[in-house]
C-alpha cells in the first residue's frame, strides 16, 4: 500500500508542469523524456547539451533532496527483476510505436489539446489497466 501524500504530490506535479513550460518557454521544445533522453544517446543530436543538462537535472535533484534533508525515497517492489527489465523493455517499444511517453503526450500534448497526445495518453492508461487486471487477476498477481 502506498502512503496519501497529497501536498507532495501536489509540489511535484507543479515543478514537473513548471519545467514543461520553462523548457518550452526557453527553449521552444516539449518535456518528454524518452525525446530527450533520445537526442543524448549516440548519434547525438546537434542540441545535445541542453538534453544532456535536463537530465542531470532529473537525476541531481532527488540525489540532493536525499542529501541535504531526512526524506527517505523508498523503493520496494514484490516483482523480480527479470520481470521489471522485461517490462521496461516493453515501455520502450511502446515510446517508439507512440512516438513518445507519458511526460510527452500526457503532459505537454494533452495541455496543447493535441488530439495525438490524448489519444496516446488513453491508449497508455487502457493498456495500464489491462496489464493490472492480468496480472493481478489472470496470472495471480505479485
Amino acid at each position: 500500500m502506498t502512503e496519501f501524500t497529497p501536498l507532495a504530490s501536489l509540489a511535484g506535479g507543479g515543478l514537473i508542469g513548471l519545467a514543461a513550460v520553462l523548457l518550452m518557454a526557453f527553449n521552444g521544445r516539449i518535456a518528454g523524456m524518452s525525446g530527450i533522453l533520445g537526442g543524448v544517446i549516440p548519434p547525438l543530436a546537434s542540441d545535445w547539451a541542453w538534453r544532456a543538462a535536463f537530465l542531470v537535472g532529473a537525476i541531481a535533484a532527488p540525489a540532493m533532496i536525499l542529501a541535504f534533508s531526512d526524506y527517505a525515497i523508498g523503493f520496494d517492489s514484490p516483482v523480480p527483476t527479470p520481470w521489471l527489465v522485461i517490462g521496461g523493455l516493453i515501455v520502450g517499444v511502446g515510446i517508439t510505436y507512440g512516438s513518445g511517453c507519458t511526460s510527452g503526450h500526457g503532459v505537454c500534448g494533452m495541455a496543447r489539446l493535441s488530439l495525438r497526445s490524448i489519444c496516446a495518453t488513453l491508449t497508455f492508461m487502457a493498456s495500464t489497466a489491462v496489464t493490472v487486471f492480468v496480472v493481478r487477476h489472470v496470472l495471480g498477481g505479485f
